[in-house]
């Protein structure tokens, strides 16, 4: 059996522009798109669209934008759509009486391998843990976060110099491919799906805060590193840097790590004409690129050549 599609996509981020952007390259129906309403954004603070807005403009596709998801006019927008076929990528959660909506139910797309990394920075936190692996995941949408049967998984390498900028668009990559896959079977009426795991260890993938983007000069060398990588470039790890009394807050957008044994107090600093290293747990961090506050980020040497840093300086 080969069924006509009517799709109504769910996004936001440039994450969820590739997917879009796969769907209709495939000549697929989209007969509407959704994503949040216009933000401020920018020092004049004007409305801005989402990225999944601006492209869909370019397709002179129909575009909802609710504030509400349960509003009775929106609900009645979306129903005059007659999508039979919904596909989430990097949304908010949605209410029943919207995912239940459609025939042929509504799937979301993950950037983990399910059920490890439910949550919304999950490219972020597999990178920031030391994971050597992720993937993608298509799954049916129910009442919980990420929870769903699933539907399909594809799995890729975490290399050892990956950022989340560079994972970012392999994972997009492979949920083009995996949605299609998706599309294809539920087209075929040829769907299997299979329970999450309720045993076992799980790790999250929390927002992104402050509190958590802190690089702590007390820990190994190699989370250090991982938490810039898994933050560049954006939205970026930051530490203060205390030099003669004055605390700067610095983003690191770049690192290697170097192991060596050494008595130096954590966090200190040691600058050369053309290297900055901080001391850690087991070695140095030698910092690649940095941004200083009201500057724009540069590499080291740029950033050396018009900054001295005295013998005090410390990150904290």
């Amino acid at each position: 059996m080969n069924r006509d599609l009517r799709i109504v996509f769910l996004g936001t981020p440039d994450f969820a522009v590739g997917i879009l952007k796969s769907l209709i390259e495939a000549e697929l129906t989209v007969v509407g798109v959704i994503t949040a309403p216009d933000r401020p954004a920018g020092r004049g603070r004007k409305l801005r669209p989402s990225a999944v807005k601006e492209y869909a403009l370019t397709q002179e596709l129909p575009v909802l934008q609710p504030t509400n998801l349960k509003n009775k006019d929106f609900l009645a927008e979306l129903k005059a759509l007659h999508a039979n076929l919904q596909i989430i990528v990097a949304f908010r959660m949605l209410p029943k009486l919207v995912w239940s909506m459609p025939e042929y139910g509504t799937f979301n797309l993950h950037a983990s391998l399910l059920p490890q990394y439910r949550g919304a920075a999950p490219i972020n936190w597999a990178i920031i843990n030391g994971e050597k692996e992720t993937g993608v995941t298509t799954f049916f949408i129910d009442e919980k976060i990420d929870t769903g049967a699933i539907l399909l998984k594809s799995s890729v390498v975490i290399k050892d110099d990956e950022t989340v900028g560079t994972l970012h668009d392999t994972l997009m990559a492979l949920g083009s491919k995996l949605v299609l896959k998706t599309v294809q079977l539920i087209a075929d009426g040829d769907v299997k799906t299979f329970p999450q795991p309720l045993k076992g260890t799980r790790k999250e993938a929390p927002k992104l805060t402050p509190e958590n983007m802190k690089i702590n000069w007390s820990q190994s060398g190699e989370k250090t590193e991982a938490l810039i990588r898994g933050l560049s470039p954006h939205p970026a790890a930051w530490s203060e840097l205390i030099e003669n009394k004055e605390t700067l807050k610095v983003k690191i957008y770049d690192a290697r790590f170097e192991a060596e044994p050494h008595k130096k107090v954590m966090g200190h600093i040691f600058t050369t004409k053309k290297t900055m290293k901080v001391a850690v747990q087991n070695g140095y961090l030698y910092i690649k690129e940095m941004q200083l506050p009201g500057k724009r980020k540069m590499h080291i040497v740029s950033l050396l050549n018009g900054n001295d840093f005295s013998e005090n300086a410390k990150m904290s």
